[in-house]
């Protein structure tokens, strides 16, 4: 997972301006570098685990501090394994600040400066508030629909999951989409990618779908944007047009 997390801290640090001038220029140019970086050279030194020469093992810090905006001391510390709630204190930890995980653009201060994660997501903080009061009046006042139930934001849905069928293994829902994309050639998928999102990093959804096993000509059928936004980059107004232009090429396409 650390390998597939990489891009999205770059893609972080060089929103709050902790890339050096180089990297900082333009993020497209940036985030492909890097993620050569981490599927060739990063890949192959957490593969060789304690016997990866010091040589070697010091360019992979350095390049990693370069690319994260952290210190060559702290990846060291880490093990060259960044994890990501550790990530979100570190970057910004010298001003007092963590950075959101749903949306990595938001900002939030929390009591403890010096504690190992943040106390509760900043950019889930911002946006809930605004979300659920635009939904709730919209329902009532747009389309004049009462309920006395409560609208559930984001309900506890896993204290009900089901896992009987993955007891023991590794649950990878993937598979159930291939499945349905073999039982229906037709089926058509949109993926819309945040690139400050780390609850669904993006290297990492490239990597699920270059993997799903579909046949060389079913993988048309799956096709991929990306947002300078986060998890809900509809709240970022120019990701929120560019996705409704997408979506409607979409369709179309599908149809």
């Amino acid at each position: 997972p650390y390998i597939m997390f990489l891009p999205t801290y770059t893609a972080t640090a060089w929103y709050h301006n902790k890339l050096d001038a180089e990297l900082s220029k333009d993020l497209h140019t940036t985030l492909h570098e890097v993620e050569e970086f981490a599927r060739n050279e990063y890949l192959l030194a957490l593969m060789k685990g304690n016997t990866i020469p010091d040589e070697e093992r010091q360019q992979i810090v350095k390049k990693s501090a370069r690319y994260t905006g952290l210190s060559e001391q702290y990846i060291e510390n880490t093990d060259l394994r960044i994890e990501i709630f550790r990530f979100t204190k570190e970057l910004l930890r010298n001003e007092g600040l963590a950075v959101g995980r749903l949306d990595s653009r938001f900002t939030g201060k929390d009591r403890d400066s010096a504690g190992e994660r943040f106390e509760r997501d900043p950019s889930m903080s911002a946006i809930m508030g605004p979300y659920s009061a635009t939904f709730n009046h919209y329902v009532r006042h747009d389309l004049e629909f009462e309920l006395e139930i409560p609208y559930e934001i984001l309900a506890p849905l896993y204290q009900k999951w089901e896992f009987d069928g993955w007891k023991n293994q590794y649950l990878n829902v993937a598979e159930e989409l291939r499945k349905a994309i073999a039982a229906n050639p037709f089926l058509k998928v949109f993926v819309a990618n945040g690139y400050y999102d780390f609850a669904t990093p993006y290297f990492a959804t490239e990597y699920t779908f270059s993997h799903i096993g579909l046949p060389k000509d079913q993988y048309a059928n799956i096709s991929m944007d990306y947002y300078e936004a986060g998890h809900m980059m509809y709240i970022h107004l120019p990701s929120l047009e560019k996705l409704k232009n997408d979506l409607e090429t979409f369709i179309d396409k599908s149809i």
